[in-house]
């Protein structure tokens, strides 16, 4: 097996990023995997301003999986609290359904219970995804119920196809 190494992501690292997450959500390339939401978001899913914003908050970080020297997984991890909010979470999508996202996941969780004392890890959905969720729930999430409104009419977050998108978090409690 090809080891692997994980990262945190440098203001570098940017466009590798921005790249990395739209071929996993958008466009033609994302239909190469499973996460794409292609069929109802058009559109952007964020770019090189948004991302190299996120890298200079004092709070987040992005964490980088590379196998061979290539990147092949990003997600975006946030301290808030007693929460580390997961979220922007990309898997190339070739390498999707490899295992490379339970990896991702498991080294998450460890880095927020281990180095930022959290009790649990937090995302958001959207809530049609049901073969997403069900992914996270097979590793430990839960569906809260608590939802929040998709952002329409603005653009930084796609152009919606349909009128019923939703945010749905999901959480999971932390062990020491």
């Amino acid at each position: 097996m090809i080891s692997h190494t994980f990262r945190t992501a440098t203001p570098a690292d940017a466009a590798l990023i921005a790249s990395l997450v739209e071929s996993a959500y958008r466009g033609e390339a994302s239909r190469a995997g499973w996460t794409t939401e292609a069929d109802f978001l058009h559109g952007r899913r964020t770019d090189v301003t948004e991302i190299e914003a996120l890298l200079t908050g004092s709070n987040g970080r992005f964490v980088l999986f590379e196998r061979a020297e290539q990147v092949l997984a990003s997600c975006y991890i946030e301290r808030q609290g007693p929460v580390c909010y997961f979220g922007m979470f990309s898997v190339h999508p070739p390498a999707q359904g490899t295992g490379i996202g339970r990896l991702v996941i498991e080294e998450v969780e460890r880095f927020a219970r281990d180095e930022w004392a959290s009790e649990r890890v937090e995302m958001t959905v959207i809530d049609i995804r049901a073969e997403l969720i069900a992914w996270y729930e097979r590793r430990g999430y839960v569906r809260t119920g608590k939802t929040r409104p998709f952002p329409y009419g603005d653009e930084r977050f796609g152009v919606p196809q349909r009128d019923d998108l939703r945010f749905e978090y999901l959480v999971k409690e932390l062990r020491a």
